[in-house]
């Protein structure tokens, strides 16, 4: 019984493991195209509640996007979310501001003036 439980459970994690795959990861290109339905959609106004539907948008986008866009958008989403706080830090914001100044060009840079 116990050899039958030990087989089990082993079975068991191999399954959740193989279900568990890593979500491929996004060139490039692709992020660009992701990020600009994104941010051009007529959800993705400049208020709370749009600067918050942006940054929930965009975090899947995160999770597989390329090497060199993963962390200028991780620091787009975090301004997003300071942000769109009912009474954001100022001091916290103002602090970012730099980075997210220098997310955005380098978001530029990679995916062009257009989006690509």
């Amino acid at each position: 019984m116990k050899k039958t439980l030990t087989v089990l459970v082993a079975a068991g994690a191999l399954l959740a493991a193989a279900g568990c795959s890593a979500t491929p990861q996004l060139t490039n290109e692709e992020t660009c195209a992701r990020v600009k339905t994104v941010v051009s959609a007529q959800s993705a106004t400049s208020d709370k509640a749009g600067m918050t539907r942006v940054a929930n948008q965009l975090r899947p986008i995160k999770a597989s996007a390329s090497e060199d866009l993963r962390a200028p958008l991780q620091t787009i989403i975090e301004y997003f979310d300071e942000s769109a706080k009912p009474s954001p830090d100022t001091a916290k914001l103002e602090n970012m501001k730099a980075g997210y100044t220098q997310a955005g060009q380098t978001y530029g840079q990679i995916c062009g003036a257009g989006g690509q």
